[in-house]
């Protein structure tokens, strides 16, 4: 799940852009109390079949004052999210990514008790970034490769996709990218080479067609 949030007079407010931003409709509201409840409903998880439950924070004011304000609120709802000491992983129902405008991923690393892991990207693939740190790689589709899902996947695209995932899964790090063609070819591409978490705008689509990839395989 992702949440775009600005900070505005003090207030998570969550939208994709500033004209979509109303007082009532904080981090808190629509996430984090929803998310809480859930995890004592179903007795700490999110979804009690499912072994993970990632919300990707996406900061969309400035980096620094926002993470001030986001690490605020994510204190309130320690019990919510699974956070470190230092390498010291303290499992709970819900992992916070921070994504967007973030923070230097030395400042989280320095934190004594961390409450968010961090949204890398391909050029980070270089460093040696613990994945208790940076759970995953994450960049833009359009920037990589020119297939939009109409017609067949390019040989040499395809080939390039499954090496961005072995180096990331080399690596320990999950694959993610953004601004993909939210259609069921690009989905059956993205799956079929490992790519491990599938960006959606219709989550009902997705979800049946990853039940009709699962049937098929007989899991």
């Amino acid at each position: 799940m992702e949440a775009d949030i600005f900070l505005v007079e003090g207030k998570l407010l969550v939208g994709h852009d500033l004209h979509e931003l109303r007082p009532d409709r904080t981090l808190e509201s629509l996430y984090l109390d929803p998310l809480r409840a859930r995890a004592k409903q179903f007795r700490g998880k999110i979804y009690p079949d499912a072994p993970h439950f990632y919300l990707l924070i996406d900061v969309k004011s400035d980096a620094q004052t926002t993470y001030t304000a986001l690490r605020k609120a994510l204190e309130r709802y320690q019990d919510l999210f699974t956070h470190y000491e230092g390498e010291r992983r303290i499992e709970r129902a819900v992992q916070a990514v921070l994504s967007g405008n973030r923070v230097p991923v030395e400042q989280l690393q320095r934190e004594r008790v961390r409450l968010v892991g961090y949204d890398g990207r391909l050029s980070d693939l270089e460093g040696n970034t613990s994945p208790t740190l940076m759970p995953w790689v994450s960049d833009n589709w359009m920037r990589l490769f020119r297939w939009n899902g109409r017609g067949a996947l390019p040989e040499e695209e395809h080939t390039k996709l499954r090496q961005l995932v072995q180096k990331a899964h080399a690596k320990g790090y999950k694959l993610r990218f953004w601004a993909t063609a939210d259609v069921p070819p690009v989905w059956e591409a993205l799956w079929d080479a490992g790519v491990d978490l599938i960006g959606t705008d219709t989550p009902y689509a997705l979800r049946d067609f990853m039940w009709g990839k699962l049937k098929a395989s007989g899991r």
